[in-house]
């Protein structure tokens, strides 16, 4: 499925610990287009994790909307959010997230056997997504085995599984040297250019930004450059 637009409108976050009250996100509104590939730079606390998971059904909003294509995420039940998340978003961690105990493959399948994907259906689509990443030999490789950078690849094609219309990447290159956040970039941008995805990066390295359309910066929980 290729990428669908996203709005997101005098959105606001309050966080509560105890009597401290921290307004994450204060009012911030942005517009993607389908198809676009955007980075979100800033310093830490400015908001950029808090914004993600609230597009991508993590977390809930405070006051504002989110409207992903013609879903107002925002105004989603818990039910809906969780078919939301499984069909419309894949995300990308900074720490892999990946199943320890599984190989490569299995770990790509995972969330399909959860959505109730015929196992012919699934094991084509392993095969498709592991070309994509360039990781056909390493299928049967478990995460230990893995080298950081092979590691994230699987994390990127297990987010692809269900051919969600939207990409969240919260800090993908975050554990990787410099080559392997090259490489990680420059199959952000393949997915992107190749599949049509909307994609949504957190990335506090410049270089990996610059691979995007267009780079957005959050201060103080409101975006300041666009």
């Amino acid at each position: 499925m290729s990428g669908l637009n996203i709005k997101v409108k005098d959105l606001v976050k309050i966080h509560h610990t105890g009597h401290i009250e921290v307004q994450a996100l204060r009012g911030l509104n942005l517009e993607i287009s389908s198809g676009e590939l955007i980075s979100i730079i800033g310093p830490s606390g400015s908001g950029k994790s808090t914004l993600l998971n609230i597009i991508g059904g993590l977390d809930k909003a405070t006051a504002g909307t989110v409207t992903v294509g013609d879903k107002v995420v925002t105004n989603l039940s818990v039910r809906q959010l969780v078919d939301f998340r499984r069909k419309m978003v894949g995300h990308i961690f900074q720490n892999l997230n990946l199943i320890p105990t599984l190989t490569a493959q299995e770990n790509i399948e995972f969330s399909m056997v959860a959505s109730g994907v015929k196992r012919d259906k699934r094991k084509k689509r392993v095969q498709e997504l592991l070309n994509i990443v360039g990781l056909d030999a390493r299928a049967d490789h478990k995460p230990e085995d893995l080298s950081g950078g092979e590691q994230q690849r699987i994390a990127i094609a297990s987010a692809l599984a269900n051919d969600a219309p939207i990409l969240l990447a919260d800090e993908p290159t975050g554990e990787l040297d410099t080559a392997n956040a090259r490489i990680i970039a420059e199959h952000l941008v393949k997915i992107n250019q190749e599949l049509g995805k909307t994609i949504i990066m957190v990335t506090h390295d410049p270089s990996v930004a610059r691979v995007s359309s267009r780079i957005l910066r959050i201060e103080d929980g409101v975006i300041k450059t666009a």
